[in-house]
């Protein structure tokens, strides 16, 4: 009763959309979930964003669970998990891909999980990686081990959300080291990120991990946007 009388006046509210979640909705609501972009790349052997990085690193697999477009659910879900710490959509989101790619044949070979990692200050800052929780989530359904601190990144930097891609990647080409080699030597790495918008920051993580020597590298997201693509 008490608990009824607080979501009366508090209820919970779907971060895609700001609707009202009834009973049997956990996080999302079911138009959202309905209706929110899945991409399906991970069912395919090739798809864009093997082509976004060819030529640029060696890939093995990636996926995108959701394209991203401004003014958009996915928008709207992304930016809860970056800044209001709504980690639930993390690990639901992280839950959701990772049973998804349970049922592909690409990503069964996963050692090891690694998150791109944020700068020490806007760690203290905000007290979290947006990426954590479904980073832990995707392991935990790959029965994979989520390592923390093999990549930190070295040097504190703006969004560069809007920035081309020739600047975005000099602003991103040496941010990152290589900490825990031990961690992905010749290991199947996934490589995992909230949102891809140029590769910029895949391709300078990626460059980094190969100094460990891996067996393979792969790459998964929350997102891809449509600007990747052009």
């Amino acid at each position: 009763m008490l608990l009824q009388i607080i979501n009366l006046f508090f209820p919970y509210l779907c971060p895609g959309c700001d609707a009202v979640l009834t009973d049997n909705e956990l996080i999302i609501c079911t138009d959202c979930r309905h209706h929110l972009p899945l991409t399906n790349y991970h069912f395919k052997t090739q798809n864009r964003i093997h082509k976004l990085f060819e030529n640029r690193f060696t890939l093995k697999d990636a996926t995108a669970l959701f394209y991203f477009q401004k003014n958009s659910r996915v928008q709207q879900l992304l930016h809860d998990l970056k800044y209001k710490n709504q980690q639930k959509i993390g690990f639901l989101l992280g839950n959701w891909l990772g049973h998804e790619l349970k049922q592909c044949n690409h990503f069964n070979d996963i050692d090891v999980v690694v998150a791109v990692p944020i700068h020490k200050r806007r760690l203290k800052s905000r007290g979290y990686n947006q990426v954590t929780t479904f980073s832990i989530q995707l392991a935990k359904i790959l029965e994979a081990q989520c390592i923390a601190h093999v990549l930190v990144k070295k040097v504190h930097s703006n969004t560069q959300v809007f920035q081309s891609k020739k600047k975005r990647w000099e602003s991103v080409k040496d941010n990152f080291e290589l900490k825990n080699s031990l961690a992905i030597y010749k290991k199947n790495v996934l490589l995992v990120d909230d949102l891809i918008t140029t590769g910029s920051t895949i391709e300078a993580c990626s460059k980094i991990l190969c100094q460990g020597h891996p067996s393979s590298i792969s790459v998964v997201a929350i997102a891809i946007a449509d600007t990747a693509f052009h």
